[in-house]
């Protein structure tokens, strides 16, 4: 198939496209060219607002759209393209108001949520500008997404504290879930959606959701370590010191598991995602966290 990819040159949608390379296709991305491109991608160098001339007169059996954070990303891009097939938009579980029962359902409706701010309304209207310009795309939301190329301050940080054995302050008692994604697995889903096209167009995605403690325990051992654990139960604001809000939300993931299981156990893509840090330390994207730390406990 020919399927472009937009981005590409970062964590979700450069593991895409070498994806999608290894399988057999022909892999184009759209980006600026400010990074490195993968090998055996075909690159079309330009800006998705301004990609008429770079996408005339290609047909593209699927189009990946990684990198769109708000409407007009969306409208851009398709009123850009002149023939394609499946349309995949990744967006987000930030979509979804707190205030819903859990677990989030594909059915709920979506709104506003107080913790993602602005970045959630925007995928909302990310979502609908897709709907509205190509009704039978597909929509995909992602909790947190893991694994090789992650470029954030994840799980890299718990890596580093273990490598330098430093004992990992917890928030509050450990209990907090949280909700994962591998990478290869989201690749997995775009494929058979692609193959299959479902009759559900927007599909939660997930792992079971892993408390603080038990997280941060499979990190450490990716490394070869045990942490030596300190709990923080005062009112210090956790993002100072730890990589996640405080924020407990689970999908509901009947939708995906209908179309796609055996996914990749939590300690076995977090050895992948050590693996990978320990090559590409420089590719991380660091925040204050060590500083915090050091200057306040």
């Amino acid at each position: 198939m020919n399927i472009l990819v937009t981005g590409g040159t970062v964590f979700a949608s450069r593991y895409t496209a070498e994806y999608f390379v290894k399988k057999g296709h022909n892999v184009y991305v759209l980006n600026r060219g400010s990074r490195p491109q993968s090998k055996g991608v075909i690159h079309l160098c330009g800006d998705r607002h301004n990609a008429e001339s770079l996408l005339k007169g290609r047909h593209f059996d699927a189009v990946i759209d990684v990198t769109a954070y708000n409407e007009t990303d969306v409208n851009d891009l398709i009123r850009a393209l002149d023939s394609f097939g499946t349309y995949v938009l990744i967006s987000s579980s930030a979509v979804y108001p707190e205030t819903l029962p859990q677990p989030f359902k594909e059915s709920y409706e979506i709104g506003e949520n107080s913790i993602w701010g602005a970045y959630g309304t925007n995928k909302i209207a990310a979502e609908k500008a897709a709907v509205s310009k190509v009704p039978d795309a597909y929509i995909i939301r992602p909790p947190y997404l893991y694994g090789p190329m992650n470029n954030l301050f994840r799980e890299a940080f718990v890596f580093e504290c273990a490598e330098k054995e430093r004992p990992f302050y917890v928030p509050k008692d450990g209990s907090l879930p949280l909700q994962f994604f591998h990478i290869n697995d989201l690749c997995r889903l775009i494929e058979t959606i692609i193959a299959q096209k479902p009759k559900q167009h927007i599909i939660n995605t997930g792992s079971k959701p892993i408390s603080v403690l038990e997280w941060v325990k499979l990190c450490y051992k990716a490394v070869g370590k045990v942490p030596e654990l300190r709990y923080v139960t005062d009112d210090t604001p956790q993002r100072s010191y730890f990589p996640f809000y405080d924020y407990a939300y689970e999908l509901d993931l009947t939708a995906m598991s209908s179309i796609l299981n055996d996914l990749t156990p939590l300690d076995k893509g977090l050895a992948e995602s050590y693996e990978w840090f320990r090559n590409n330390r420089e590719l991380i994207i660091r925040k204050p966290l060590h500083e915090f730390i050091e200057a306040n406990f």
